[in-house]
């Protein structure tokens, strides 16, 4: 089982990122990731680096669980999260894809990309880091340990840096009334939950 969600994670990093940047690259000559701000500390820079070691300890958890021969949990449970970990891939392939050429890793502020509400879009905002999310769920759910569980956390807490504080102002700056009617009525991560409030109003909606 071990093993399995190691080759499942590795093939997913290899998809999500490898297989779709050459995808791009060869079609556009744009690898569509985009550099952050590397000032130390900034909303750009935390989100890098915990996004970073937030993929590295999804690595870990396997490897770490293999070597040791960790405690597993019962098939059935196992199985479970082994099941989660292949639909949030699958959730972050479908998402990838519905974005289309508005696909990017990182954001541009003098760059403006088409407003994507269509398909998943129109459930959540974001279901490349929902299904993400789901992924790493499912390993904490068949590796239960200190690595999985660290690789899920640091990944919420990189994911609302990224969306709050960068995405989220970009896409406001880039598409104004449009995206703010948007994210009134479509929730952040999960379907009605984080909607932002409507132009005449402030803060954001249950």
């Amino acid at each position: 089982m071990n093993a399995i969600a190691l080759v499942l994670y590795l093939t997913g990093l290899v998809l999500v990122f490898g297989v779709r940047t050459l995808q791009s690259w060869r079609a556009t000559g744009d690898t569509r990731f985009r550099r952050p701000d590397t000032t130390a500390f900034s909303a750009p820079w935390w989100g890098t680096v915990l996004f970073a070691v937030a993929c590295l300890l999804g690595a870990a958890a396997p490897v770490t669980a293999i070597a040791t021969e960790a405690f597993a949990p019962s098939p059935p449970v196992a199985w479970s999260g082994i099941g989660a970990m292949a639909s949030g891939l699958l959730l972050v392939l479908a998402a990838q894809r519905g974005m289309g050429d508005s696909w990017r890793v990182g954001v541009q502020e003098d760059e403006d990309t088409e407003l994507v509400t269509g398909g998943l879009f129109a459930l959540v905002r974001n279901p490349v880091f929902t299904g993400m999310a789901v992924l790493l769920v499912g390993m904490a759910v068949a590796l239960p340990g200190p690595l999985s569980a660290a690789a899920l956390v640091t990944l919420v807490v990189a994911v609302q840096v990224q969306v709050r504080l960068i995405e989220e102002p970009y896409l406001l700056s880039t598409h104004g009334a449009a995206y703010r009617s948007y994210a009134a009525r479509t929730g952040r991560f999960l379907p009605g939950l984080g909607r932002l409030a409507p132009a005449d109003g402030q803060g954001e909606r249950p």
